[in-house]
């Protein structure tokens, strides 16, 4: 796991500065604090940081070929290498390392652009073809890894992270507020815009090419569902799975640094740490956090007797309100696109505890709710659909229904009781956004002039409707998993879990992405995913044998951060003070009013918390990026607080 950079002027008698090279990559230290490396030849210059995983010894990047025509700067892990390597070594190349890296510039020479299809992994690369003066950049199927990148009339411009892009001072730093407008709605942003105009996030699974000035961008790879697999019983489905499975996480274990597991205490954390038991060679260690407070689920009990069954060496922590609130600074430095995600504070802090226990790589359960269909939502607006299509033109009846449930306690009553009237595609953008939440009802009311202006101009929900377009024929289960692993995966649970992890300088790695088994999940019957209130039926079969059954009964959690409290309490006076500023994004962009309310509300209880939480975020976001930097250390992060506290609440270093 590492961190690139680069630039190509499109004028090849314009050299690339070596101090903007530098700046590009001392300011990544976090992604690969163990060396850095640069080549520049004229017009294009490519840069490296590196978190040594893989052939600690002669991996250094950037990498060439025998006679330096083709350069090559990787950020993550090729699983497939070894075989990959064997294969070009009959062919006729020579190696001078043993990384994962120099395969792709062999593959490259191979094969061109076609080199892609044939990694396992995840990915972002860029390539630098001396003889056809030619750039690719390309990333991983499920955007695993981020890569963005900036085109101007002189140039392009790339990098891991957004705040290297802008160490070259030529990119004017402008809102998009169409961007904005979707994080709003979505409360992250969808497909390839940022919160910066001009500045875009490489789709997944996709390769751009940058040759005699013309910039082109292609898809090699998408997730389709298919019958390969239909035939399959649900017991000899799960028999496939397993064996897919242990194969595909020992391939994640390959390493030349100690490998851990971020257990959650869940069925997919569980089911990770049992097959990276039966492959380990030596003690495995495990990771997980909980909370201080008596009124927060606890999750580590359920990870403890992961732990305990499986033989790891178990590590705990707990995250604290001021720890919390001393992050958030960072938080969003680091994560750089605006996501309301509190469980990745979470997330960096069991990080930074395996980081601090010598390990440099985690392993994770993300991905098997995208890919199984484990979110009770899927299961819900499934029965909903089905409901309103039996009653046809009685429709109202269900309202009634709602209604009264509603009016009876259950607190999703109203939520449904507004979707009834409505089409699937007009409501549906993700499993965390509906046009019933509080921003999106809010909307004329909480927006300034200039945002009502952007809202009028195009809806804020078209990346959505343009995935469920293009799988129209698919069962509506299969539509809702399409949008979700190449909208909500991507762009909010991934750039989560890459932005926090790296910030610790530790790689996590996801199998239940790897293609091959979101391939596999998306070619069996949907029936093996999601059948009457079972969800993720085929995953549990498959784990079920092997995993304790408290564990494989208990009900879905997550890491359940406490942050509607905190900022009721211990953040509240931060989070007044934020938004009311002289120079505040709500102050400028939004009406005060409806930010006064919804702050009252959240502080009542009244369901608002993701809102305000989200436009502290933003606000923070907008100060950091947008605004003079004032009282910054030399690679633009906030200052340390003196009283930063570690995740345990003791005094110790700063996150």
């Amino acid at each position: 796991m590492c961190g690139i950079c680069g630039k190509l002027n499109f004028d090849r008698e314009a050299p690339v500065s070596s101090e903007l090279l530098r700046r590009m990559t001392r300011i990544m230290e976090h992604r690969g604090p163990d060396d850095a490396g640069h080549y520049i030849a004229g017009p294009v210059a490519l840069g490296h940081r590196r978190l040594s995983i893989i052939d600690l010894t002669t991996g250094t990047q950037p990498m060439s070929n025998e006679d330096e025509t083709i350069w090559i700067v990787f950020n993550g892990e090729i699983y497939n290498f070894v075989a990959l390597r064997q294969e070009l070594i009959k062919r006729g190349h020579r190696f001078k390392s043993s990384s994962d890296t120099e395969v792709i510039v062999h593959l490259y020479e191979e094969f061109g652009d076609d080199c892609i299809g044939q990694l396992q992994g995840m990915f972002a690369f860029a390539l630098w073809d001396a003889r056809r003066q030619r750039l690719l950049l390309a990333r991983d199927r499920v955007g695993i890894k981020p890569l963005y990148y900036c085109v101007t009339d002189t140039s392009l411009v790339f990098a891991s992270e957004i705040k290297s892009i802008l160490e070259d001072h030529t990119i004017e730093r402008r809102l998009d507020l169409g961007a904005i407008d979707r994080f709003f709605g979505y409360y992250y942003v969808p497909g390839e815009s940022t919160p910066l105009r001009g500045v875009r996030k490489l789709k997944p699974g996709h390769y751009l090419t940058v040759e005699d000035g013309r910039v082109a961008e292609m898809a090699y790879w998408d997730l389709k569902f298919g019958s390969e697999h239909a035939h399959l019983g649900l017991d000899e489905a799960a028999d496939a799975l397993r064996s897919l499975l242990s194969d595909t996480v020992k391939s994640h274990m390959i390493s030349d640094v100690p490998v851990g597991i971020l257990l959650s205490g869940g069925v997919d954390s569980t089911g990770m740490l049992h097959f990276a038991a039966e492959h380990a060679s030596g003690p495995l260690h495990s990771f997980t956090l909980g909370f201080s407070g008596s009124d927060v689920p606890d999750e580590r009990p359920y990870a403890r007797l992961a732990a305990e069954r499986f033989g790891s060496v178990h590590h705990e922590t707990t995250l604290s309100a001021e720890v919390f609130g001393d992050f958030l600074p960072s938080y969003v430095w680091h994560m750089e696109e605006l996501i309301c995600e509190p469980p990745a504070i979470a997330l960096h802090c069991v990080a930074r505890l395996a980081r601090e226990t010598g390990v440099k790589v985690l392993l994770s359960g993300e991905g098997g709710d995208e890919a199984f269909a484990g979110y009770p939502e899927y299961r819900n607006l499934r029965a909903l659909e089905t409901l309103k299509t039996i009653a046809g033109p009685l429709k109202g009846l269900l309202s009634v229904g709602f209604g009264a449930l509603e009016y009876a306690g259950w607190r999703r009553g109203a939520h449904y009781r507004a979707l009834v009237g409505r089409r699937f595609p007009d409501y549906y953008l993700s499993r965390t956004a509906t046009p019933e939440t509080p921003f999106n009802r809010a909307r004329q009311a909480l927006y300034g002039p200039e945002l009502l202006e952007q809202a009028a101009r195009s809806p804020f929900d078209a990346p959505t409707r343009a995935l469920l377009e293009s799988v129209a024929d698919q069962d509506l289960l299969n539509r809702m998993l399409y949008v979700d692993t190449k909208s909500w995966l991507p762009d909010d649970l991934l750039v989560k879990a890459d932005k926090m992890t790296m910030a610790a300088s530790v790689e996590l790695r996801v199998p239940l992405l790897d293609h091959r088994v979101l391939e596999f999940a998306a070619s069996l019957r949907t029936r093996h995913k999601a059948f009457g209130w079972s969800m993720k039926r085929i995953l549990k079969r498959a784990l079920g044998p092997t995993i304790p059954a408290e564990i494989l009964r208990r009900k879905k959690a997550g890491f359940p951060v406490p942050y509607d409290r905190w900022m009721r309490h211990e953040l509240r006076d931060y989070i007044h003070d934020s938004l009311f500023a002289a120079d505040s994004f709500a102050s400028r962009y939004l009406r005060t009013a409806e930010v006064r309310r919804l702050l009252e509300d959240q502080r009542r209880g009244a369901g608002t918390s993701k809102e305000v939480f989200s436009l502290l975020v933003l606000e923070l976001w907008y100060q950091r990026f947008l605004m003079p930097p004032t009282g910054v250390d030399r690679q633009g992060c906030p200052p340390p607080s003196p009283s930063s506290l570690d995740c345990n609440g003791r005094a110790g270093a700063s996150a």
